[in-house]
């Protein structure tokens, strides 16, 4: 029992010096190095999202330059296309003068050949109007002289008919004034063809310029009056086809693009191989309007 008490004795502080052992501070220098690794591994971590953060900057400013280089294209594209455009609406206007100059070149040109057909069908009788009218001027008295019955003195008959001008010289006279644009004794001219020889062709070639005078004084109502005129009174006229595109352009000029669209298309139907025929369809591409071609 003595022998035991001691040993017990023993144990017992040994456990207790375990226990004080197991509940000492841990050294200072100890704590210092867990600090120390942890401080490491933090400044790793800033570092590498510095590094990050600099290259998405720089990725940034990558993709910055290019959405701008790609905006200045696109600005210099479209600047482009609008400097385009103006230019194709500038030849556009310029294709359409010129277009207008040539018809009426072309009109002129089928003016002189219609002219010199006429004189040449017409000959015979413009010599047999010359020669009545000779004759009335030789016999006015005697005709005026002339017993009627009942005994009286009729009035000269051939008189009336005296009196119209001669056809070919009152057309000349007034292809000459329009050209000169004298358009007011150019109408005078060609209304007395129209009144004086309704049923001769030339009388349909008169109406055709009253309307073309009209057209050039920009009065483009009184020019779709008479280029009607000529399509309802004179069909036949080889004046139709010009009558039927001069009243299509009026009509355009009218903002009535429906009326002037409708009076080409239908001048390509009934004369596709006329040189007006090729002016409508140039003039209908001109304003965006497809035709079917033939």
């Amino acid at each position: 029992m003595q022998i035991a008490k001691p040993l017990r004795n023993r144990l017992l502080a040994a456990a207790v010096f375990a226990v004080v052992l197991a509940s000492a501070p841990v050294p200072a220098l100890a704590v210092s190095k867990e600090i120390i690794a942890l401080q490491t591994q933090v400044q790793q971590l800033l570092d590498m999202v510095q590094r990050l953060q600099s290259t998405l900057d720089t990725r940034f400013g990558v993709v910055q330059h290019l959405a701008e280089q790609t905006a200045d294209e696109a600005n210099q594209m479209t600047a482009s296309v609008n400097a385009l455009q103006q230019k194709l609406n500038t030849q556009n206007e310029a294709v359409t003068g010129k277009l207008d100059t040539v018809s009426g070149q072309v009109q002129s040109l089928n003016d002189s050949v219609d002219e010199l057909k006429s004189r040449m069908a017409k000959l015979d009788k413009l010599t047999q109007d010359l020669q009545a009218q000779l004759q009335n001027v030789q016999t006015p008295q005697n005709s005026a002289q002339a017993p009627a019955p009942g005994g009286g003195s009729s009035p000269a008959g051939p008189q009336a008919a005296s009196q119209a001008p001669p056809l070919q010289e009152t057309f000349q006279a007034g292809l000459r004034d329009y050209n000169a644009a004298r358009y007011e004794v150019a109408t005078g001219e060609f209304q007395d063809v129209i009144h004086y020889y309704p049923q001769d062709d030339m009388a349909g070639v008169a109406q055709f310029y009253l309307g073309e005078i009209a057209y050039r004084q920009q009065n483009y109502t009184a020019a779709v009056s008479a280029y009607n005129a000529v399509l309802e009174g004179f069909s036949g006229s080889p004046k139709a086809p010009a009558a039927q595109l001069r009243k299509g352009l009026a009509l355009l000029q009218l903002n009535k693009k429906d009326a002037g669209v409708h009076e080409l298309r239908q001048l390509i139907q009934r004369h596709p191989q006329t040189p007006e025929a090729m002016q409508a369809r140039t003039k209908l591409n001109s304003i965006g309007v497809k035709i079917a071609g033939r």
